[in-house]
């Protein structure tokens, strides 16, 4: 399960940064990044170059939120099935620490108590 958290972690980070680098190189009337590397009509791509890289944005896009949602469903904390098991570690936990003492008494000195 470790190694398929990695795998889509490294693969969102790569669908990040391609994202970002593609929607700064995109050329919106020529007020955009694009403009700054040439200006004029984008034309390393042919004339229909805008509908290539329209079309790898949302495809990058797309993936970007299939990519976010299979981290977090990875990532999520099992359920619990009972919720009085749950109240009973809580108090569990309270009743250990009311007999070593309060957590201000621990951490005073001796010479302070």
């Amino acid at each position: 399960m470790a190694v398929l958290k990695t795998i889509l972690l490294i693969a969102f980070v790569i669908i990040c940064v391609l994202l970002v680098l593609l929607v700064l190189v995109q050329n919106e009337e020529n007020n955009g990044m694009g403009s700054a590397f040439g200006g004029g009509q984008s034309t390393a791509f042919g004339a229909r170059s805008a509908s290539v890289l329209t079309k790898t944005t949302g495809v990058l896009a797309a993936l970007f939120f299939v990519t976010a949602f299979g981290i977090s469903l990875l990532n999520k904390a099992p359920a619990k099935e009972d919720l009085s098991s749950t109240v009973k570690e809580i108090q569990g936990e309270q009743t250990s620490s009311e007999d070593n003492g309060s957590w201000l008494q621990e951490e005073l000195s001796p010479a302070e108590k």
